[in-house]
């Protein structure tokens, strides 16, 4: 006899909607998130994980383990157009490094909704027109093409605009990053960019948004000071 499959509990359904949100997260972000163990974080995956809503991706050996959302949890949570991750070890330091940013974002801005690249993505795909991403218009071409950021913070007041959110951790060509800079200095959809970045990349960013004129519109916050150690929890 077949045996019956126990559906998510509310927790699950919240942890499936952040993750696919983000495409990936860590048991150190989860638990920063919700302030909890790393030991009870890790526990809520690997339950998820046993259900088939969650798979275990681990592409670096130096830094931690990624946990994506299957087929499975994206259905169980209602995540329509969001497709799972593929976590690759190029990307790997940064989707950490995005969720770990994410939870840090959610406990500093309690008054926003906070969703990641891909949900950005389908949301837009879906209605037709940017919602906080910028358009880059580059000479010569037949037509432009957006530039989602990483992360967005999204008020609760109907009447705000969103800010966007840019994890950076190395270095673009100069002629880009300003090019980037440029597009979010005339961006309409969204009320200001924050840059998170290392110290190796701050002044790089800081050359561009002078040569953009955009630091009206674009605040660089070093990374360190925003991510907390976790160890000790």
């Amino acid at each position: 006899m077949r045996q019956s499959v126990r559906p998510p509990t509310r927790e699950q359904i919240d942890i499936l909607c952040w993750a696919a949100s983000l495409g990936a997260v860590t048991a150190e972000a989860l638990a920063l998130r919700l302030d909890i163990t790393l030991a009870s974080a890790r526990a809520r995956l690997s339950a998820a994980r046993r259900h088939g809503l969650i798979a275990k991706e681990r592409p670096l050996i130096d830094t931690p383990a990624l946990f994506t959302v299957t087929r499975a949890g994206l259905r169980a949570c209602g995540a329509h157009g969001i497709d799972p991750c593929r976590v690759s070890a190029g990307g790997a330091e940064h989707l950490s490094v995005c969720a770990m940013a994410a939870a840090a974002l959610e406990r500093c801005y309690p008054d926003h909704r906070l969703i990641g690249e891909r949900e950005l993505r389908r949301d837009e795909r879906d209605l037709g027109h940017p919602l906080a991403s910028a358009v880059l218009d580059f000479a010569g071409a037949d037509a432009s093409r957006k530039h989602h950021p990483d992360l967005v913070l999204l008020p609760n007041d109907a009447g705000c605009l969103p800010v966007a959110v840019e994890v950076e951790l190395t270095v673009k060509a100069p002629r880009r990053l300003a090019h980037i800079c440029r597009a979010w200095a005339r961006c309409s959809s969204v009320a200001g960019v924050l840059y998170l970045a290392p110290g190796r990349v701050e002044r790089a960013l800081e050359r561009a948004i002078d040569q953009a004129r955009a630091s009206e519109q674009i605040v660089v916050v070093p990374l360190e000071g925003l991510l907390p150690s976790i160890e000790s929890r």
